[in-house]
This record gives structure tokens, sequence and C-alpha cells, in this order.
């Protein structure tokens, strides 16, 4: 598929608001309501500061398409598995088809499926790169989802290039059952090839980012990063709430509380994502690339490790720290 030009994904998703007492007519989608200020923003405006409220600094939710002019070179992004739709192996219904409900997310966020990845290039440099977009059922990951996350990954691998994956999901899709269950073993899988191979993963978290999809893939990149005040966790509030049996203090499924807990590497504003993911991707090395001189090999996880290690602790080859040596841990979310 040839590389899509700038604004081809752009998809408006503004809130309409009404003016009873305005005696001109005009567009009653030309503004958006943040919901933290409770401000109207001009939806024009919002789009120039990246759908970031210019007042609070609320970062409201994009789509796949506007993900994409954000962090990738314009003109680079180069679609794979485009025709890949989910069918109904479970023949599922709740208050209406599972097929409906595809139907009708296809037709709400314009996307076949609630993920969407390729081949793109930022600041000149390639990258495999997976999108969640929430207005697709919520982002939930099902067989087709699952899919395309481990191609993502299988591309990187192949072509020696970083995998970065943005996650916005509700997490595993019910209407799937077990099926949508087994993808995070699937991801996760693809995922530790990619590790064995030294090939740096950068996953973003944004809001929200739960369940399944932070279960598995999401919480196991070298480098974790998070959009501001986004919610990260793997239950609602009430019902960890009621696992653990006690109240838990607000905001503790915050990115600010997880970068305090060492989940979270860097909360970086959208403003600065680009940037910080460019960097990353010139700094973190690429085992057995290329670059004209001879160099061994280096791990990314074998970074982390040897930090641990000197501190006093054991990092894990496969679950990202050793349960019997929990009193020291590589600085962020490292595999």
């Amino acid at each position: 598929m040839p590389p899509c030009s700038r604004g081809d994904w752009r998809i408006g998703d503004a809130v309409k608001i009404k003016f009873p007492f305005s005696r001109r007519s005009g567009p009653t989608d030309a503004w958006t309501k943040c919901p933290v200020c409770e401000n109207q923003l001009f939806n024009r405006q919002l789009e120039r500061s990246h759908r970031v409220c210019p007042t609070c600094g609320h970062h409201f939710r994009m789509s796949a398409g506007e993900r994409i002019d954000l962090l990738l070179d314009s003109g680079t992004f180069e679609e794979r598995d485009a025709n890949l739709v989910s069918g109904d192996p479970l023949g599922f219904v709740d208050s209406k088809p599972y097929p409906e409900r595809l139907e009708s997310s296809r037709v709400r966020s314009g996307l076949p499926e609630a993920a969407v990845w390729g081949i793109g290039k930022v600041e000149g440099q390639r990258i495999a790169i997976g999108l969640f977009d929430f207005r697709f059922m919520g982002g939930s990951m099902g067989s087709v989802v699952g899919e395309k996350v481990a191609r993502c990954f299988e591309a990187a691998l192949a072509e020696r290039i970083p995998a970065v994956i943005v996650s916005a999901s509700g997490g595993a899709r019910m209407q799937e059952g077990t099926i949508s269950l087994l993808q995070l073993a699937k991801t996760t899988a693809a995922l530790e090839r990619l590790n064995e191979a030294g090939i740096p993963f950068i996953s973003i978290l944004t809001d929200p980012t739960t369940g399944g999809v932070l279960a598995s893939f999401a919480s196991l990149g070298d480098v974790v990063l998070s959009e501001p005040r986004a919610l990260v966790g793997f239950a609602g509030a009430r019902v960890a709430s009621g696992t653990v049996g006690e109240e838990l203090p607000d905001g503790f499924q915050s990115a600010e509380r997880l970068l305090e807990h060492g989940f979270v590497d860097v909360i970086v504003p959208r403003s600065q994502l680009r940037a910080t993911l460019a960097r990353l991707v010139r700094v973190l090395p690429v085992a057995g690339q290329s670059d004209g001189t001879d160099r061994r090999a280096i791990r990314p996880i074998g970074i982390l490790q040897g930090l641990a290690q000197r501190v006093g602790g054991a990092v894990s080859e496969t679950a990202g720290i050793d349960t019997e040596t929990t009193q020291a841990r590589p600085s962020g979310g490292g595999r």
C-alpha cells in the first residue's frame, strides 16, 4: 500500500455544542468543551495544539490517524494488513449481535479494526509502529488486533528496526472470549523473540490503557512512556478495591502515581512526544544493525540488567524482575 498523505486518516470526533440563545447559525461541531476546566475550545485551535487544552493542559484522546500525523514524518507511513477484519467465532450476542457492533464501530471510526500498524519514519529513522484507536469498541484487543500487534513485532525483527506501540484500550474484547485472551500470550511471545534478538521496543501509554493490553505487551517496553494524567491500570478502581479488600487512594491508576512507583519511565507532554520518541530511537541500540563499524551487538535489556545487578538486584530474562529479589529493579518497566 502506498504511503498515506498527511490528513488521510483524520476523522473529527468533536463534541457538538449548541448555542440556543444565539441569533446566528453556525456549525454545531465547531467547539469542544474541556471536561476538566469546562472551557469551550475552538476546534481549529484544539487541532493546532495537538488536542491539548491550552488552559488546563488536559490531553484529549486522539484517533490513530491523528497519532500518525503527530509522531511520524509526513507521508512516510505505509500501512500493512489493512484488510484484516474480525469474524464472529462465537456467534456472540448481547444487546445486539457482535457483527452489528463491528459494523457500527467501522462507521463511527472510519477504521476496519481497533488497531493500525505499518512502517514509518520519525525524523528519518525507520520504525515499525502500531496504534490503537479507542473509538473502535474501546480499543479492545480481539484476534485481529492481537495479530496486528504480533505482526508489527515480527516486522521489526525481520527488518531490524525499533518497534513502537501506542496503546489506548479497555482491554480484551469480551465478544471473542478465550480467543481474545489468547492474544496476550501471542503478542508477548512475539515480543520475547524481539527481545532475544536485541531489538528495542518502546511502549507509549495513553488514556486509557487498561486490562489485557496493559497486562501483556504494553507494560513490557524497554522504555515505557506515558502522556500526562493517563488512566493506566489492569482493572477498574472499584474492582481493584474490592479485590484487595481495602480503600485505595485517589489517582492510584494515574500515570503520575505509576511514575512514582517505577512502572512508567517518563511522562511526556504530547508536544514533546515526537522529539522524545526520535531521541529514544537514536539512543537505543539495535543488535546487528550495520552502521559501518565492527561492534558487538548490545541487547537493550542487557543495559537494564547490568544496572540492576550492580545495585544489588537481579532481573529475570522473562518477566522483567526476579520475584525473589525485589529490593532493586531497573528504572522503568523494562522487559
